[in-house]
């Protein structure tokens, strides 16, 4: 039987009131809560939101009208769907330039099926789970990339701000700007515009410093609504926004529609959507992330539902839209808790843009102009250049290119610049390799250390060549990380060349050979296999031949040697057995170990080491902390502090040097 429990008037058995029906329980607190703060939250967010729409619609030259469809899809559709609890989508600043040069060349009928294409490989994307790629792009791009959108922004939005026509590219923009100064001074109708727009620029800057309650009023509403009342003035003369009605402003697109799509500047328009609204929308969602202790954003649902919402818009006939950060951060701080709150934000702009049109043709073209020149500048963001400058002046670099390509180039060809000097810059610094060179009379020896690629070959030349004339070499390439095969064939053949040469000893250890640390474990294991025996096979040597008489060499007894603190094979004097000693490295550091105890003169031999014995292979960089195995008269025995010169000679491949 269970022993769980249930709380009074919750369970099967609940009693019932005098009326035969169970007592309903409160709703929680928590989401009465939630729903209130949401909804506070989704009219915060739509009085940002219009203004923005209504800029972006501006700024891109088509009708405000589908700027305010474009919010409201990224409201009533994308608000509903997975991915994020807390972004807020809609029409984009970053895109009104790109917008407003494809509709200047290729007209707007053709907007709707390039946002329509684009929305569809948004959703392929997700579906295919390429989300998580777009946070795989370099930081210094992503800035470069914003800072790319935002001046463009910036320098269309000063002709919109004393009431003149754009130019058209960036580079136009910027040429053009001494002959809209001289205009601006010779028009007074442009220097009202100017002082309109200017004050709003200076507002919005300056409004984050108003304390609350007040300041808690959104900037650009506050704009907006002080801009039109000082354009009802006698004393300004500006421009107002056009409106159009909101569904008349709607065409659907149909399959004839389609054709124009086979341009090749069509296709690309279609590629740079696609990148840069996936982009922004999730450079957006890890911004978010990090203002909230909420769900986190689900990348590929994300994709997927953004791809949802640009496919109705691009039916619709509208503007492409992303996650706006803007929105976004405004949902989070206003005490969004749920979609809610980004749900009502599409139901406030759809009312609005059906019931009071007539309100929106009050606001000046100009404050639209000075409130998007602000998110430019936001999003130009001068001061990261410094930041990223003093902290990594490589991924400056990367972040000043991707912004100079962008603006002189376009935003797809900018990054995809930015994206190869980024590779380059990690490539190369993948390739780093340190080269330590050591000598000591006739002895060389190269330490390498790193990753050694093409990349590095002239400096490995280099220092190949600056030890050809040491007659001993020893390459020690063990620290190499990764070596690729031109440094590999290069590290070669240079040793083959000066054997052949005649040099007396080159060796080249690469990674993967063994240390002399592995060999001398490996000889004190096979020593201590039968050490009695060893010490009387010792014992018996040393009776046989006293005091260095020469006679027939001795097949089985090897010099000990000393390696890092560690005895190898050999035999120990039972009457003398040597004591573990502290020992200097060549870092300063001690090794507690034997010290070198040499059964054997010092001879000079030419030939095949003895059955079963191997040289020790050098640990330091000078020659004399390493001692050749050998065969030869024993004659005494006899220990060495490790100063003056070795009672043995270095050996390698076989014969003694």
């Amino acid at each position: 039987m269970s022993s769980e429990r249930t709380r009074p008037g919750t369970g099967r058995h609940a009693k019932r009131s005098a009326g035969g029906r169970a007592k309903k329980s409160p709703p929680s607190p928590g989401l009465t809560n939630s729903i209130g703060t949401d909804f506070v939250a989704s009219v915060v967010v739509f009085l940002v939101a219009l203004p923005l729409c209504i800029g972006v619609a501006a700024a891109s030259g088509v009708s405000v009208s589908l700027g305010i469809i474009s919010g409201i899809v990224g409201g009533l559709i994308v608000g509903f769907l997975p991915g994020s609890t807390f972004q807020v989508s809609g029409p984009a600043a970053g895109l009104a330039v790109l917008v407003l040069e494809f509709t200047t060349e290729h007209g707007v009928e053709l907007l709707g099926p390039v946002v329509l294409i684009s929305g569809l490989l948004q959703m392929a994307l997700g579906m295919m789970k390429m989300g998580r790629l777009f946070q795989s792009i370099s930081l210094a791009v992503v800035q470069g990339m914003l800072a790319g959108i935002g001046l463009p922004l910036i320098l269309s939005q000063t002709y919109a701000l004393v009431d003149s026509q754009q130019l058209g590219a960036a580079l136009k923009n910027l040429a053009g700007l001494p002959d809209l100064a001289t205009d601006v001074l010779s028009d007074g109708q442009k220097g009202g515009a100017l002082l309109l727009g200017g004050l709003t620029v200076v507002l919005c800057f300056l409004w984050k410093k108003v304390p609350a309650p007040l300041g808690r009023v959104p900037a650009p509403l506050v704009a907006v609504v002080l801009g039109s009342l000082a354009a009802a003035l006698p004393m300004f003369d500006v421009k107002k926004v056009v409106v159009d009605d909101m569904l008349d402003a709607i065409d659907v697109v149909g399959p004839t529609d389609l054709g124009g799509l086979l341009d090749p500047a069509v296709l690309m328009m279609i590629v740079t959507f696609t990148i840069i609204a996936s982009a922004e929308s999730l450079f957006s969602a890890a911004a978010v992330d990090r203002m909230h202790t909420g769900a986190r954003t689900q990348y590929n649902k994300e994709l997927f539902s953004q791809g949802v919402g640009n496919t109705v818009c691009g039916l619709l006939g509208a503007l492409p839209m992303t996650a706006v950060i803007v929105r976004s951060a405004v949902n989070v701080q206003a005490g969004g808790k749920t979609k809610i709150s980004r749900v009502l934000h599409g139901a406030w702009l759809l009312g609005f843009g059906l019931l009071l049109p007539g309100l929106l043709g009050l606001i000046p073209v100009t404050v639209l102009a000075g409130i998007l020149l602000h998110a430019g500048w936001k999003l130009f963001n001068p001061p990261a250049f410094v930041q990223m400058w003093k902290a990594d002046r490589g991924e400056g670099i990367v972040m000043f290119i991707t912004t100079l390509a962008i603006v002189v180039a376009n935003l797809l060809e900018g990054v995809l610049a930015g994206l190869a000097v980024a590779i380059v810059l990690t490539v190369l610094r993948m390739s780093t390799m340190t080269i330590r060179r050591s000598t000591e009379g006739d002895f060389a020896r190269l330490e390498l250390r790193g990753n050694a690629t093409f990349l590095r070959l002239t400096r490995l030349i280099d220092a190949l060549e600056s030890v050809s004339g040491a007659s001993r070499v020893e390459i020690d390439a063990r620290g190499i990380v990764h070596l690729d095969m031109a440094c590999l064939s290069e590290i070669e053949g240079w040793a083959e060349q000066r054997r052949k040469a005649g040099a007396e000893h080159v060796s080249v250890r690469l990674r993967g050979d063994q240390s002399a640390q592995e060999a001398a474990e490996s000889a004190v294991a096979r020593a201590q296999i039968d050490p009695e025996q060893s010490a009387t096979a010792h014992s018996e040597a040393i009776a046989a031949h006293p005091h260095g008489a020469e006679s027939e060499p001795v097949p089985q007894l090897a010099a000990r040697g000393y390696v890092h603190g560690t005895y190898v094979h050999g035999t120990v004097h039972p009457a003398d057995p040597p004591q573990p000693q502290p020992q200097h490295d060549h870092n300063g550091s001690h090794h507690h170990g034997g010290r070198p105890y040499v059964h054997g003169a010092p001879i000079e031999v030419e030939g095949e080491l003895a059955d079963g014995l191997r040289p020790v292979q050098p640990m330091f960089d000078e020659p004399a902390y390493y001692q050749p195995w050998y065969s030869g008269p024993v004659v005494d025995s006899r220990q060495w502090d490790g100063t003056g010169d070795p009672p043995f000679h270095p050996y390698d491949e076989g014969h003694f040097r």
